[in-house]
């Protein structure tokens, strides 16, 4: 199974460290932020990897390689000077996905989850991970009703920007920029969408705070990461 990571946006809300670098590189304890990803999923066997790069892209290549230190094959996925949000990054990158499912990782999340439980898992159109409601986000994206996803429970939790995606979710889908929200939704109506809730360590880097914090668990936690 393949496995996307993705790296493309621009990281305003951590300008100025982005600036002049990408986010998924901002160091954490002295390693790239998408390193940390990566060793991951390589860990739990994802060896065939997909990034999508576009602003700062030549930064990201040049550190990161054909991913052979990692144990792994990586795969660029070039949007130019414009992301193209996650679905069009998705749907630029299915040439290299392929036709089977993969998943799909935010290069701006740190977690411990063990990705190694999406490979058992039977998917319509996805499969979502979702999260407890951080403070920054405590109106949560979705609920859960018999293991599937829905936006009618009162009870709402947070995606964590992990997924198990079917290319036929993409299906018909134009290219170019667009959101993934509307596919969801539109995967939720047709009962096609599962998913479960985690409680594993998960951090959304989003602020210049944050990036603070996961440095400070990674320090105290060096063999978690």
């Amino acid at each position: 199974m393949k496995a996307m990571i993705l790296a493309a946006g621009r990281g305003e809300r951590l300008r100025p460290l982005t600036d002049k670098q990408p986010k998924p590189l901002l160091p954490i304890a002295g390693k790239p932020l998408i390193e940390y990803t990566i060793e991951r999923l390589v860990s739990a066997g994802f060896q065939d990897l997909v990034i999508n790069i576009a602003y700062l892209g030549t930064q990201i290549k040049d550190t990161l390689g054909n991913g052979h230190r990692f144990n792994a094959k990586i795969s660029y996925s070039d949007e130019g000077s414009n992301p193209l949000e996650t679905a069009g990054g998705i749907i630029h990158a299915l040439p290299l996905l392929g036709n089977k499912p993969f998943i799909v990782i935010n290069g701006d999340i740190a977690t411990d989850f063990n990705f190694s439980t999406l490979k058992e898992k039977t998917i319509d159109l996805a499969h979502l991970i979702l999260v407890p409601n951080p403070k920054h986000h405590p109106q949560g994206d979705f609920g859960i009703k018999d293991n599937l996803i829905t936006e009618n429970n009162s009870t709402r939790y947070t995606f964590s920007g992990i997924g198990l995606y079917h290319p036929k979710l993409f299906n018909h889908q134009p290219p170019g920029k667009s959101a993934l929200k509307p596919l969801l939704q539109a995967g939720i109506q047709e009962k096609g969408i599962s998913g479960e809730l985690n409680h594993d360590f998960w951090l959304d880097i989003g602020t210049i705070e944050r990036l603070n914090n996961f440095e400070k668990h990674v320090k105290k936690n060096p063999v978690m990461f």
